[in-house]
């Protein structure tokens, strides 16, 4: 890897980016000209897959003009351009909001994860209201920044956990408040996608595509020679700088409803059982057992395990199913006093099952209507309660005050795996581990670019 970088804090990043920003803070934000004129005018950094998703969810919301958009990818670009070909187009997300920044109102963030915060920082560095793909950060002191930004400019923002806002989760969430299996003392949840690397880093370099812009594809991240097929577009999760693993993938959205129906914090201690680590890729099967402090739906401490990679669950007396039923390929057990309520990953309903036997419930007192199973009608919902909130029209359901707690309980789980089997103590208020080691894992240096 070559060393030629400079690297920055992230406030000193801020400071000296290509924007300018200084006295930004005090800027009246544009907000109230576009609920006056009943329109948002939106940004949309990163068209990828995930990326024209977002761009498709947002666009479709009949008072939304798209007026940016930004990819370092050209190809992605001419994508977007042919659906959008008034908007104007950028490779460097730092020059769209220099020059753009009197004409949008929200950015919409679908990066890889190492990009999330730095973007989104600077966007509401300018107070502009954001929509971030999950997970928030790829740092827990970026997701604590952003959370801190947002609260104090009080800005709009929104995680992209679309899930978040579909029936049966929803449906989940209330049964589990209800106390219809007590208080809980452990959650089991399980993804077996292998968003994981337990190979080398590679050797030697490849010709960078000419549809390719290397240097801001890494961005903030350390420099490194491009690889075909390992980094871009597909592979990035699986690799320490730029992802997060299946646990930041798929773990954001199965812990999402059991975090929020029994109203977690972060954890006081994590372990993560896991190969050793290389420096490069995350584990592909972890265990990631974590211990809550009590909350008024739980037992006196709530134990949360995670398993993920080829294979996952573990087979656990938890997890067994009346009648010998093979368990759904993705979801999360919610284990009380009175029984259990498994909850698959996704689309389909909760299932109650006390004394080693389904239970039908009552879904009538939650005044949700009829189940329904339709994933563009619902995955839109989310992304519609963001522009209306900006639009003063209503609120978001995962504002970054509540997903940057949820990103951080997700991204400690993901700075164990670097000390296997090792319990490690976390101190929320000073937001510092004990055990002092793992602290340099807790945020990470920028690259000047």
């Amino acid at each position: 890897m070559s060393k030629n970088y400079q690297v920055v804090d992230r406030r000193d990043f801020l400071k000296k980016s290509a924007l300018g920003i200084a006295g930004l803070a005090l800027a009246p934000s544009l907000l109230a000209k576009a609920q006056a004129a009943g329109k948002l005018r939106t940004a949309h950094i990163g068209l990828g897959g995930m990326g024209m998703a977002d761009l498709a969810a947002i666009a479709s919301h009949p008072e939304v003009e798209v007026v940016a958009l930004c990819d370092v990818d050209s190809n992605a670009m001419s994508n977007a351009t042919a659906l959008f070909p008034k908007a104007k187009t950028y490779a460097d997300y730092r020059v769209l909001l220099k020059e753009m920044e009197d004409q949008i109102d929200a950015v919409v963030v679908s990066t890889p994860d190492h990009t999330h915060a730095p973007a989104s920082l600077m966007a509401m560095e300018m107070n502009k209201a954001v929509y971030c793909q999950k997970p928030l950060t790829h740092h827990v002191t970026e997701a604590r920044a952003m959370k801190k930004m947002a609260e104090d400019k009080k800005l709009v923002t929104q995680m992209g956990i679309q899930v978040h806002s579909f029936y049966d989760y929803k449906l989940a969430t209330l049964l589990i408040q209800s106390g219809i299996i007590g208080k809980v003392h452990t959650v089991r949840a399980w993804s077996p996608k292998n968003w994981g690397y337990d190979g080398g880093e590679p050797k030697g370099s490849d010709p960078v595509p000419s549809n390719l812009n290397w240097n801001l594809w890494l961005g903030t991240a350390a420099e490194r020679p491009y690889k075909e097929g390992v980094y871009h577009p597909g592979n990035w999760r699986k690799l320490l700088d730029y992802g997060c693993g299946t646990l930041g993938d798929m773990g954001v959205h199965i812990f999402d409803t059991p975090y929020n129906a029994l109203q977690l914090d972060v954890p006081r201690t994590i372990v993560n059982q896991c190969r050793k680590p290389t420096g490069f890729g995350f584990p592909e099967n972890n265990i990631v057992t974590y211990e809550f402090p009590q909350t008024p739906y739980t037992a006196e401490t709530l134990k949360w395990v995670w398993y993920d990679g080829p294979g996952a669950p573990a087979d656990h007396e938890d997890l067994k199913l009346p009648n010998g039923d093979a368990l759904p390929d993705q979801g999360a057990m919610f284990i009380g006093e009175k029984g259990r309520l498994l909850l698959p990953h996704f689309q389909q309903l909760p299932r109650l099952i006390v004394d080693g036997k389904y239970k039908e419930f009552d879904v009538a007192p939650f005044k949700l209507g009829a189940p329904v199973k339709d994933y563009e009608g619902e995955s839109k919902k989310h992304y519609h309660q963001f522009v209306d909130a900006c639009l003063g029209k209503g609120e978001c359901s995962a504002p970054f005050e509540y997903s940057a707690r949820l990103t951080e309980t997700i991204l400690l789980g993901v700075i164990a795996g670097r000390f296997p089997n090792e319990t490690l103590h976390w101190d929320s208020k000073k937001a510092k581990f004990a055990e002092k080691k793992a602290n340099k894992f807790l945020g990470g240096k920028y690259r000047k670019f």
